[in-house]
């Protein structure tokens, strides 16, 4: 007699089961981990762009003019801007300027902002897990700076 090796379908499916259980859990991680990935563009160019405009109004006495190209403070476009789009709003005295996420690119729904006093916020709208703050840059899934 001849003996059989192999699996049988009990077996198989119990392997099925095991590794579905498995991406249940592994696939919300990675995303979140993805996310942070390309959230943490937006704070680290806004925070760029802040010095560089405290640097145009130390020049010029105004922020009215900056966030132009050609200025020692243009707005972060190419490979710096993959993520988000990044607008100012100038006065003569004051600035706010805000990252706002590419849904395409994963990261809509987050919107980051500073101003000329160093006053960061974030406003996260549509992300599970995810929510904003008024006082800092949310890098973290939960609202934590």
């Amino acid at each position: 007699m001849k003996t059989q090796n192999g699996f049988t379908l009990i077996e198989l499916m119990i392997v099925v089961a095991i590794i579905g259980i498995l991406a249940a859990i592994a696939v919300p991680s990675y995303k979140d981990y993805v996310i942070r990935g390309k959230v943490s563009e937006a704070p680290a160019q806004l925070a760029t762009l802040r010095v560089k405009l405290e640097q145009y109004f130390q020049d010029n006495r105004t922020y009215v003019g900056a966030c132009a190209a050609g200025t020692v403070a243009p707005l972060p476009t190419g490979g710096d801007a993959q993520y988000f789009t990044y607008t100012c709003t100038l006065a003569a005295s004051t600035f706010t300027a805000t990252a706002t996420g590419i849904a395409a690119q994963g990261t809509g729904g987050f919107v980051y902002t500073v101003d000329q006093n160093n006053a960061k916020a974030t406003t996260v709208t549509g992300v599970a897990g995810w929510s904003g703050n008024a006082t800092c840059w949310v890098t973290k899934k939960g609202g934590s700076c």
